[in-house]
């Protein structure tokens, strides 16, 4: 019963292939560094390729991006297919259309329970005026609606 972001974290696994999936286990953790979390099932098929890469990119989806957001939540579906994106500064995909986008070296991973938290340190971002930002809740997604 905890309203969240969506986020898409993107990435190139060792062979160059691009990886992605979407979280809702988003967190800022500290401005000086600039730190950011999510955290990812021990048991996900993308585990080896986050560990062991240097660098991720988390986009924050706008309220236009549900169709994107189940894409990526897909199993067994190239989850790159007709997306539009553009390579990173650490070779992360961003993709377009976001409402923010933080691109991040994998700093630091802490297995807990059944997950693991991964920290990344924010090397670059970037955001688009005025995007809304796409919202899940109970197992729905919405746009925000300002009180």
């Amino acid at each position: 019963m905890f309203a969240t972001g969506v986020t898409i974290v993107t990435a190139r696994d060792i062979q160059g292939r691009f990886i992605g999936l979407t979280a809702n286990s988003f967190n800022s953790v500290s401005l000086t560094p600039p730190l950011v979390l999510w955290s990812l099932s021990r048991s996900a098929g993308s585990m080896v390729a986050f560990s062991t890469g240097s660098h991720y990119a988390i986009n924050i989806l706008s309220a236009e991006q549900q169709d994107l957001a189940r894409q990526f939540a897909a199993p067994n579906v190239d989850r790159f297919a007709g997306v539009q994106f553009e390579p990173g500064a650490g070779g992360a995909p961003l993709l377009q259309g976001a409402a923010a986008t933080f691109e991040c070296f994998n700093r630091s991973r802490y297995e807990e329970g059944d997950h693991v938290i991964f920290v990344g340190e924010v090397e670059r971002c970037s955001h688009h005026d005025g995007a809304s930002p796409l919202l899940f809740h109970g197992g729905k997604f919405y746009a925000e609606h300002p009180l």
